[in-house]
């Protein structure tokens, strides 16, 4: 897990932000002016900041140069904008700006520049930025739940009303699927307890399930929703 500044005035992109990034594990920290910036990057530096350039007080390209002044550039920076010129990225990253992206941001671009900047950070400053994926234990092989196992082991059990005659899954997992219910019912059900066992299993990250279930983020964002799983609460749980 990384702690990640995003820094941008528009209250509905540090929300988009902040939920994507969540979801991938990482903690964040809002500033919607340079102000607030300043504040925040004065109580430590971050793993990461996400910085955008049009600001009503102070704005990204500036902040960043007091930053590189005062010796706090010491984190890797992603500038934003939907309006920035090309001769400005060019300055941000003269500065020390690491990457650019352009707004509306495309999430794979996103998630890809923040991994090459946590990627980054790692190999100039030895710090443990982030924190090692907890393994997944297997569930015991008679179906029980052990003491303290992780979430996806006692998945299959979370659902009161999914119960009946047993459908054997793969793992060695048992789903106790009831073959009464309608047929749109029993295969909520069934899709509820599959992506709760594959979010559990990858400690909440969006990226891994997607790729595990061979679906685009986008459809697996909307799919959650529909099915009322919540990421964000089954990866606090499994830690």
């Amino acid at each position: 897990m990384a702690n990640i500044l995003v820094v941008d005035d528009e209250m509905g992109i540090r929300e988009l932000l902040s939920e994507i990034l969540s979801d991938e594990g990482h903690a964040i920290q809002l500033a919607e002016n340079a102000q607030q910036a300043r504040e925040a990057r004065a109580q430590g530096a971050p793993d990461l900041v996400l910085l955008d350039i049009w600001m009503p007080d102070t704005d990204g390209v500036t902040l960043l140069k007091e930053w590189q002044r005062d010796g706090l550039l010491t984190m890797p920076v992603i500038m934003m904008s939907g309006h920035a010129t090309i001769d400005t990225a060019v300055e941000a990253t003269r500065i020390g700006a690491l990457n650019f992206l352009e707004k509306p941001i495309a999430m794979q671009k996103l998630l890809k520049a923040v991994q090459a900047g946590l990627t980054r950070a790692q190999e100039t400053v030895r710090s443990p930025s982030l924190a090692p994926r907890p393994a997944v234990a297997p569930p015991p092989e008679d179906g029980a739940v052990a003491a303290g196992a992780p979430f996806s082991a006692a998945m299959p059990q979370a659902h009161a009303s999914v119960r009946g005659a047993g459908a054997t899954a793969g793992e060695g997992h048992m789903f106790n699927l009831s073959f009464d219910l309608p047929l749109r019912e029993a295969r909520d059900a069934f899709e509820r307890m599959y992506f709760e066992h594959h979010l559990g299993r990858e400690g909440g990250s969006m990226t891994r399930v997607a790729e595990k279930t061979g679906l685009e983020r986008t459809h697996l964002y909307r799919k959650l929703k529909q099915l009322g799983v919540e990421p964000g609460k089954l990866a606090k749980k499994n830690q």
